[in-house]
């Protein structure tokens, strides 16, 4: 299974996603579910894929087709916005979809995928979007400032209470790895190594890009220092 989370702040955007891919226990490899395209100064895109592996690479695999042709109508490197980027991405992931559960209907077996697209375009708004693999797509706002896919009920209460537009990226990135800490303690088809980036807003480029390897010693660190603060909080509850 997979966990991914894009926070969309007033000071930019975080994104991590761990990198486990299993088709049952005895079968458990590592996959990179982190994509990133970038023109340094004039647009950086950044996708990140959850469900059946053959659609989500397919689906990035005909994205960078149509930008190695040049294709003005599906190059997310030629798209005039975010929501043009959305509106390809969404397009591609269902026609992908499409077309494998047409293949695999004799099994009974669906495909299903869904991916975070996140980034900004010179003179565009920073946005980040969840796509669906129908195609159509939701948006982060300053109500719900992240979004999430894959195994996300685990990592969403530290969100819900601690994440804000007005969140640093520095909290954000915080933050999230908590959210991660917290799903790989309960879902073991989540796993290390992790992904992480940044993109500060108007910079149009990847601010910073990072893997988080099994043991890293800082991650270590603050998964421990939270799981004391949890358990120093809940004995000094009244009652």
């Amino acid at each position: 299974m997979t966990y991914c989370v894009g926070v969309l702040l007033e000071s930019g955007i975080v994104m991590l996603s761990d990198t486990r891919t299993n088709a049952g226990f005895d079968n458990i490899a590592c996959y990179r579910k982190m994509f990133v395209f970038e023109a340094s100064g004039e647009r950086v895109i950044a996708i990140m894929t959850a469900g059946n592996l053959s659609v989500t690479q397919t689906v990035i695999a005909k994205l960078r087709q149509s930008i190695a042709r040049d294709d003005p109508e599906n190059s997310i490197m030629r798209a005039p916005s975010m929501l043009d980027v959305a509106e390809i991405v969404g397009r591609t992931l269902n026609d992908v979809h499409v077309e494998v559960n047409e293949r695999m209907e004799r099994t009974k077996y669906s495909a299903g995928a869904s991916m975070l697209v996140a980034g900004q375009r010179l003179g565009g708004q920073l946005r980040l979007f969840l796509i669906y693999q129908e195609g159509n797509f939701i948006e982060a706002t300053d109500d719900t400032p992240y979004l999430q896919i894959g195994e996300h009920k685990y990592g969403k209460p530290i969100l819900d209470r601690v994440v804000t537009p007005e969140t640093s990226i520095e909290d954000g990135r915080k933050a999230v790895l908590i959210s991660m800490d917290s799903t790989l303690r309960s879902n073991l088809s989540v796993g290390m190594p992790l992904d992480l980036l940044t993109i500060r807003r108007g910079e149009y480029r990847i601010s910073t890009r990072e893997r988080v390897e099994a043991g890293d010693p800082t991650f270590n660190a603050m998964s421990q220092a939270w799981s004391k603060a949890l358990r120093d909080g809940f004995q000094a509850l009244p009652g």
